[in-house]
């Protein structure tokens, strides 16, 4: 935003525990007094504003706490977003160690409002950016995440399979890529027999959504996105607890557009693959069933243990189509499993990958852009858990390791020799921390975008 001439803009100071002293001494003596009558020792999270002669706001004092580690980081500034009154403010006093970019990127989130059914919408405050920085990029992340949870957010109502194609469509339509979509019965004509399967039952059709972008000569990335719109369990029902946040489980598609809108905003040199499997999970008399046998686009028969077990379905035969195209990478997200949210909780993400050379430097960068996620292991002998007496596997292996035995069924569906990485998200922040509104999430995507910009694509091997 432009800024007028006579704007005021309010100076933000950002100082650890044991900096108080020598922060104190640079203000003027009413400023000092007001500080350390309010008890400012800059513990983590601690903020003070403190007022000017005519009472109005002068400055803002905000403790980083004792050291640095992800949880006294500059992931901090979010708060001060999500708290501070609507205006101008720039920081002007950080600690040595904190990222510029990251404080603006984690103010940017931390702005976040979903306020679309709002009569009233609220004005967040406005940060002024460091000169130094690369405003067009930081300002393209944020706003990537800020779509990626409103997709998320976006009652089912108002975001089914056909609005979430509406969605892809103008994001194609603003980075000038090309969208092509198979739709319905289309699906069984072009072998995407398990897609069609799960989202038959539903008032809106299935579908396939495609999205190509870039220069061919560029190394090609495939993004395979879980759109499952709302997912009721299909007939092995949900109770309404587990079926109150479905429409979150169409995030895998939602972090699939955030990062493939990274990578177009951006320009990054990527031949760019998108592929969505659109569908909702609903019952009717011609829902699939427990016990039925579907065929896939690989060729594997697949027993049904589960209807419920539905969004390794669409993303097998996603990830079928995908492979085919022989991408440098193929990544996957989707909102798979209840295990990943027992075993690492709502806000660290389960990532598998066939390969292990990229796995170092994608956890290296998750930590520098604090987006972290957790490398788990691909342990074939747990296959054993997907046997079925009848079909080639089940899609649910029962209550042991289920992170592991979903990815070791996406597995299979994966092409010989193909580089793939596999990201069990959450898309949901069940209470809000700085930086992450509770509601809607875009986990690990900004690590994943930092990762391809520095090259990652040249370390598969």
């Amino acid at each position: 935003m432009d800024l007028a001439q006579d704007a005021v803009i309010l100076p933000i100071h950002i100082c650890r525990s044991g900096e108080v002293e020598g922060f104190l001494d640079t203000l003027t003596l009413p400023q000092k007094k007001y500080l350390t009558a309010h008890k400012f020792t800059a513990e983590a999270g601690q903020a003070v504003l403190v007022p000017g002669v005519d009472g109005e706001l002068a400055l803002v004092a905000f403790g980083a706490g004792k050291d640095n580690g992800f949880a006294n980081s500059s992931v901090r500034t979010g708060t001060l977003a999500q708290n501070l009154a609507a205006g101008i403010y720039k920081i002007v006093r950080v600690p040595a160690d904190w990222d510029a970019t990251l404080m603006a990127i984690s103010w940017g989130m931390g702005a976040y409002t979903f306020s679309k059914y709002l009569k009233k919408k609220p004005i967040p405050p406005t940060l002024v950016l460091d000169e130094q920085m690369s405003a067009d990029e930081t300002i393209a992340l944020v706003r990537a995440v800020h779509n990626g949870r409103d997709y998320i957010n976006t009652p089912a109502g108002d975001m089914g399979p056909v609005a979430l194609h509406k969605v892809a469509q103008n994001l194609a339509d603003r980075f000038d890529a090309k969208l092509t979509a198979i739709v319905g019965d289309d699906l069984l004509v072009e072998n995407y027999p398990m897609l069609h399967a799960v989202g038959r039952a539903a008032h809106e059709a299935p579908r396939l959504v495609e999205i190509m972008w870039g220069d061919e000569s560029h190394p090609c990335l495939s993004i395979v996105g879980k759109g499952i719109t709302f997912d009721t369990g299909g007939l092995n029902i949900k109770g309404g607890g587990g079926m109150r946040i479905m429409k979150k489980d169409m995030g895998g598609a939602a972090h699939a557009l955030a990062l493939a809108e990274m990578i177009m905003a951006n320009n990054l040199p990527v031949r760019l693959h998108v592929l969505l499997a659109i569908a909702e999970n609903a019952i009717s008399a011609n829902a699939f069933r427990p016990g039925d046998v579907l065929p896939s686009r690989k060729g594997l028969n697949v027993e049904i243990d589960n209807t419920d077990a539905e969004g390794r379905l669409v993303l097998g035969d996603a990830l079928t189509k995908a492979s085919e195209t022989k991408p440098d990478l193929l990544i996957d997200f989707a909102t798979l499993t209840g295990a990943a949210r027992v075993a690492l909780g709502p806000t660290l993400a389960p990532f598998f990958s066939n390969r292990s050379a990229p796995v170092q430097s994608l956890l290296k960068t998750g930590e520098t852009q604090e987006d972290p996620f957790w490398h788990m292991p691909l342990w074939a002998p747990y296959m054993n858990f997907l046997s079925s007496p009848i079909a080639d596997m089940k899609n649910s292996g029962g209550g042991f390791a289920g992170c592991i035995t979903a990815a070791l069924f996406l597995e299979k569906f994966i092409g010989e020799g193909q580089n793939w990485m596999h990201f069990d998200v959450y898309g949901w922040n069940p209470t809000t921390t700085p930086a992450h509104p509770k509601g809607g999430e875009i986990m690990v995507v900004r690590a994943v975008y930092h990762w391809i910009k520095n090259g990652g694509l040249n370390d598969l091997t």
